[in-house]
């Protein structure tokens, strides 16, 4: 089944920009813009699940821009533009945890972020990059819970109740995805490597 030719041509452009010919760098600029083209419904989503008080979900906009740059950045430094796609995750994390309060459960999406941190960067890497940025998600959620303060709106108990499990399927959502796309690439290494691995032969990093 084709696309409407009125949706070609924007597809197309953002497959160019958000193709490299590093996978690792690929797939961090493809979770990036997953996460920026899922914020503008993030209202909706709000105003279906938990209720009409949707003013404070504007506050994660304010993210949007470094989510979308992850590519350009990648273009001129692929480390420095898969690091900014946890570094983006984090801090609107952290800001949606004092706007919400910490009862929306969205300090969740630290868990992703530290996956994604793990994963996007070479064993080489790691030490710069992976494990400092993963380390930070943890440190943060030890750092900031109880130092929020009060959250821009309160809401009732079964408004929270209702942004927990939405916040909850969404980072659990994200995760899975993370673990299916990561899944795919160690898939496609296998077979360029001529099935060693899934043969028995010897396996290699």
């Amino acid at each position: 089944m084709s696309l409407p030719a009125w949706l070609e041509t924007p597809l197309a452009a953002l497959r160019a920009y958000a193709h490299h010919p590093d996978p690792r760098v690929a797939t961090a600029n493809f979770f990036a813009l997953l996460v920026a083209s899922n914020q503008p419904f993030y209202p909706l989503y709000f105003y279906w699940t938990v209720g009409p008080e949707i003013g404070p979900t504007a506050w994660t906009f304010l993210s949007t821009a470094f989510f979308l740059a992850v590519p350009a950045v990648s273009r001129r430094n692929t480390l420095l533009g898969r690091a900014l796609l946890p570094i983006a995750g984090i801090a609107n994390t952290l800001l949606s945890a004092k706007v919400f309060g910490v009862a929306s459960g969205v300090e969740i999406f630290l868990v992703p972020c530290a996956v994604l941190a793990l994963l996007i960067f070479r064993p080489h890497e790691r030490w710069i990059a992976a494990f400092p940025l993963a380390g930070f998600c943890f440190l943060a959620y030890f750092l900031f819970h109880d130092a929020y303060g009060a959250p821009v709106h309160v809401y009732t108990a079964a408004e929270y109740a209702a942004l927990l499990r939405l916040n909850m399927m969404s980072a659990g959502g994200l995760t899975a995805c993370t673990a299916l796309v990561f899944s795919t690439l160690l898939a496609d290494a296998e077979e360029r490597s001529g099935g060693d691995a899934a043969g028995g032969g010897k396996a290699r990093d």
